[in-house]
């Protein structure tokens, strides 16, 4: 049975020539765009109600990815896609009701927090639809991934051809796909671009990289947290940028390596049901994740500051042990 908001808006589409994934793709673009107009005229009167309609669409837009994440079950990501339309919500009720009775130190931080997602979904999405720089992001975490596993003496392995996934159709190799290179024009599979891979002997792993495994998603939180950072020097925010994205990069690719040995070497593993693959890629490397980039923010705090302000602004209270009311300033 399908989501009923994402039935509702395939609906929609399907009456005026649309993909559900277009119209989707389109309510996420004008909420990207929204949240960056927003950031740049924060001074404007109107800035927050451009951000209260941004926030409710980039909710949606990540609302609908939950039915895939159902799909495949991965619950941590079902939980956070799911949770976003809510969240988007409670954030529109802030920038439109709420935000003239706010410290003006917390309104800094509100418009860093637009600046941040912004920011951080705008690249993204331009690496997803642009296939060159698709394609490019995969094969180097693909080979990332193979060099370690090699270099560890944990195997060898190659890379096979490049393949796309498309729409309901099956799967053609990249030199047999006739779409355009410059900017993704027709909707793929939910396998995208991606590289099977294959032990040196020709054995198929039944592993494959796609964009997700690049780790570019945690990658652009900290691009766009630091570049969001308006009042600090772009010195110190490079030299952010600097030590956030290659170490970031080093550490997807062990958690890469690390769920292409488990799961090729305990073939026959099950816990309750669940795959070696689905325990590591769905359970054990997302946690793994999260705590690397609780400590990353813990490292960066120390050369940028004002991000440990500007997230400690945006926290409940309770949270960060302050007991005063916010109070507007008339800022």
């Amino acid at each position: 049975m399908q989501e009923p908001i994402g039935a509702v808006l395939d609906t929609v589409a399907e009456s005026i020539g649309f993909t559900g994934e277009g119209i989707r793709l389109l309510i996420g673009s004008l909420g990207m765009v929204l949240l960056a107009v927003s950031f740049s005229k924060s001074k404007e009167e109107y800035s927050g109600k451009l951000a209260a309609a941004g926030w409710i669409m980039l909710g949606l837009f990540i609302y609908l990815l939950s039915e895939y994440y159902v799909k495949i079950g991965d619950p941590v990501l079902v939980l956070m896609t799911a949770g976003a339309l809510p969240g988007g919500f409670i954030l529109a009720y802030f920038e439109a009701a709420r935000l003239h009775t706010l410290t003006s130190e917390t309104k800094e931080s509100i418009v860093w927090f637009r600046g941040m997602v912004a920011w951080s979904m705008i690249p993204y999405h331009v690496v997803y639809s642009i296939p060159y720089l698709n394609v490019a992001f995969v094969m180097l975490t693909a080979h990332s991934a193979e060099w370690m596993l090699e270099f560890a003496g944990l195997g060898a392995y190659t890379m096979g051809e490049v393949m796309v996934d498309l729409h309901g159709s099956g799967e053609i190799t990249l030199s047999e796909w006739d779409g355009n290179m410059f900017l993704l024009t027709t909707p793929l599979g939910d396998g995208g671009f991606f590289i099977p891979m294959y032990h040196a002997t020709g054995e198929e792993v039944n592993i494959g990289f796609i964009l997700s495994c690049s780790g570019l998603q945690s990658m652009i939180i900290f691009v766009g947290a630091i570049v969001a950072l308006q009042t600090v020097p772009w010195n110190r925010r490079a030299r952010g940028l600097l030590i956030a994205l290659p170490t970031i990069h080093i550490l997807n690719t062990f958690r890469n390596a690390g769920i292409v040995w488990l799961t090729d070497e305990y073939r026959n593993w099950d816990f309750f049901g669940l795959s070696m693959f689905d325990f590591t890629h769905s359970y054990a490397a997302k946690a793994a994740s999260l705590f690397a980039m609780f400590l990353m923010a813990i490292a960066l705090f120390d050369l940028l500051p004002e991000l440990h302000r500007n997230i400690m602004r945006l926290l409940p209270r309770q949270l960060r042990g302050d007991s005063k009311s916010e109070a507007s300033t008339g800022s």
